[in-house]
């Protein structure tokens, strides 16, 4: 009697202990983030990079989740602050991945972290859409790194891009041959300005002024100056944020009356036409939108109404496009098994805000690459496989 009411009592609890298993089964998606909260591209991560994590993070849980076999799953974030420097971002995927075990990353903001971190995903066999990096050496991370890919496009097609509009320019008279050439020396600057020198000298530019700045310069004062004595027909500087804004402001206070007057990531950036009002208009940077498409529309549209702000006009839907892409490849492989996630996205073609979006290499070279702002918004000027909004024309004064 006793030995039959034990062996009951066993069989209820191991019934228990298999319904408790049942409840506490995985119902959301655990996503991990590190990027710059604070540091020198802080400000540009807090434009382009978490917003667009927030935004997408909404649509996917007001909609109920990501279909993932048979279930219906939320997402959760798990963020850190890397401090713009790559062995925090390390250290961050480290711990996002073994102590915080989350199945999925978003990728990190600038080239150099992504860069820095793309081997700790591949040693953890996370899928990295890297959406804010720009580098010639895509093919060989992506050969590498078979789990990164790389969506905003080559340092030598952003190079070419502002190349071949000022070539276009001056072929119509708009402008003549001198140009000045600025870079900050991070991988990003190295990288687009080893690209653009040759290119630029090859189109019979005369490179009248050349300098570099490290990282988080304060004073950019000089380089202005020395820039403005040289008497340049078109400045270029692949520049990041806060050296944006800056150089834009010496200009600005200099008196520095350039036809081309072309700054780096920054320039897409709403907060940049408030700073400078009606003198924007005329300014040419990196990236740029096609604001008449009807998919991005409803992307700028639905981040002013979620977020109450304006995104960047460049990599901000780049960015959002590639947690679009996380998103229905988890949806199609059916299952949150990385190897398998990163396979659907090798191999899938994703509806995005940026259009029809697909990856064979790992790469996507379909991309904008030079923009400018005209009455408030950043339009593409010129872009590879793309289509452009208008064409460019010169700046006229400040």
């Amino acid at each position: 009697m006793l030995r039959r009411s034990f062996i009951t009592l066993a069989a209820s609890a191991a019934a228990l202990a298999i319904a408790g298993g049942a409840a506490f089964a995985q119902e959301t998606i655990k996503l991990g983030a590190s990027a710059p909260k604070s540091g020198p591209l802080a400000g540009g991560a807090a434009m382009t990079h978490w917003p667009n994590i927030q935004l997408w993070m909404k649509e996917v849980n007001d909609a109920g989740g990501l279909k993932v076999g048979d279930k219906q799953m939320k997402i959760e974030l798990v963020e850190y602050d890397d401090k713009t420097s790559g062995e925090e971002a390390i250290k961050n995927i480290q711990r996002l991945a073994t102590v915080d075990e989350v199945d999925f990353l978003v990728a990190p903001y600038s080239t150099g972290l992504n860069i820095a971190a793309a081997p700790a995903f591949a040693r953890y066999g996370y899928p990295q859409l890297a959406t804010t990096a720009a580098t010639d050496g895509v093919k060989e991370f992506a050969e590498r790194w078979p789990n990164s890919f790389w969506m905003l496009g080559t340092s030598t097609q952003l190079a070419n891009g502002i190349v071949d509009t000022i070539s276009k320019m001056k072929e119509k008279g708009d402008i003549g041959n001198k140009v000045a050439l600025v870079n900050v020396a991070d991988a990003f600057g190295l990288e687009l300005i080893g690209a653009a020198k040759p290119a630029l000298e090859k189109a019979g530019f005369e490179i009248v002024y050349e300098t570099s700045y490290p990282l988080g310069t304060q004073d950019l004062a000089p380089v202005i100056s020395q820039a403005k004595a040289a008497a340049p027909d078109a400045f270029i500087a692949f520049s990041y944020p806060g050296d944006t804004f800056a150089l834009t402001e010496q200009a600005q206070v200099q008196g520095f009356d350039v036809p081309v007057f072309y700054t780096g990531v920054g320039t897409a950036f709403p907060p940049f036409a408030k700073r400078f009002g009606d003198a924007a208009n005329g300014i040419m940077g990196i990236g740029g939108i096609n604001s008449s498409d009807e998919n991005v529309k409803g992307y700028l549209d639905m981040h002013k109404a979620d977020l109450g702000s304006d995104p960047d006009f460049w990599a901000s839907a780049t960015t959002y496009a590639g947690l679009q892409i996380l998103g229905q490849a988890i949806e199609k492989a059916g299952t949150l098994d990385k190897a398998a996630v990163v396979e659907a996205i090798k191999t899938g073609t994703f509806d995005t805000v940026i259009g029809p979006v697909s990856m064979p290499n790992n790469v996507n070279e379909k991309v904008w690459t030079v923009g400018q702002w005209n009455n408030g918004v950043f339009e593409a000027v010129a872009a590879d496989g793309m289509p452009v909004a208008a064409e460019p024309v010169k700046k006229s004064g400040w």
